[in-house]
Parts: C-alpha cells; sequence; structure tokens
C-alpha cells in the first residue's frame, strides 16, 4: 500500500479535514453524527453477509477515489474467506473481531482483535472473520472501486 493511501484512510479515521488535494471535501463527524448516517445491508467491499450493517463515512467505495466504510458485525457472524482487489486498512472499533488470513475460515488461523486493534487486508490476499457472543465495528479504509471475491464461490452469500 502506498503512504499516500495509508495516509488517506488515517485522515478519514481521524474525521479530519486537511488541506491540500488529498481530500475532495471537508469532513468531521461525531459518534452520534455516524450513528445518524443511513445504514445499510452489508454493501460494496463488505462480506454481503446477511444481518452486516454497512455506512459509507467518505467516498464511494464502487468509485475511483478513498473510501471508508463502518461495518457493524452481529454477535455469531461467520465470514467466509474472500479477498478485494484493493489495498485495505482497518480498525477494529468495538467489539471483539476474531480475523485471520488464508483460504478457509479456520480457528488455528484467527486472532482476536480488540477495540483500537489495526489489521490490513492487502489487494488479492485471502483472509476471513467472525464475531463471537458480541457484535464488533470496524472502519475500513481503501482505494476504490472495490470488489469481494469469494474463495469457493458458493461462499458467497445468495441476495
Amino acid at each position: 500500500m502506498s503512504a499516500r493511501r495509508l495516509t488517506i484512510g488515517f485522515l478519514g479515521l481521524a474525521g479530519v479535514a486537511a488541506a491540500g488535494p488529498l481530500h475532495a471535501q471537508d469532513l468531521r463527524l461525531t459518534p452520534p453524527e455516524i450513528a445518524a448516517l443511513a445504514k445499510g445491508g452489508a454493501g460494496a467491499g463488505t462480506s454481503g453477509v446477511a444481518g452486516i450493517r454497512t455506512t459509507t463515512l467518505y467516498g464511494d467505495p464502487t468509485k475511483a477515489g478513498p473510501y471508508t466504510i463502518e461495518i457493524r458485525v452481529p454477535p455469531h457472524t461467520r465470514i467466509a474467506a474472500h479477498s478485494h482487489k484493493d489495498d485495505r486498512t482497518a480498525v477494529v472499533v468495538s467489539g471483539t473481531w476474531f480475523f485471520g488470513y488464508g483460504r478457509r475460515n479456520e480457528v488455528p488461523l484467527v486472532k482476536e482483535l480488540p477495540p483500537g486493534s489495526f489489521y490490513t487486508e492487502p489487494a488479492g490476499v485471502d483472509h476471513f472473520a467472525q464475531t463471537h457472543d458480541q457484535p464488533a465495528s470496524v472502519y475500513i479504509f481503501g482505494y476504490g472501486p472495490t470488489s469481494t471475491d469469494y474463495v469457493v464461490a458458493s461462499d458467497k452469500p445468495k441476495p
């Protein structure tokens, strides 16, 4: 991931406006303002798993350019191995996120990520995730357009 993309992601997380060409708009959002934004189902750049709520905080993951999405994942959710065509970084905002790299969602490959944890989703690298008894909220930063490509096609959730 380039330093420019990483910088864009961190600026998006902070919700600060930066002078210069990195931002198309000034944006500052408090937690109540984020909570008031429209929530959709498992949208672009997510796993597509039912029950996941997605909020686009910045940009548009279906178009070229930087984006930030929030995913809210309910308890006892399991996401099969998949990859994305763009480099992404993520921060766990709340709950505990269980995340791993590999071609199958296997317990030995999972790392427990509590709030404040950071991880990457490099382009084309298979990964998976799950929640246990509590929900999790994760901010994901990328440079679109993004995709979600399942390792096993039949694992892709049906609309």
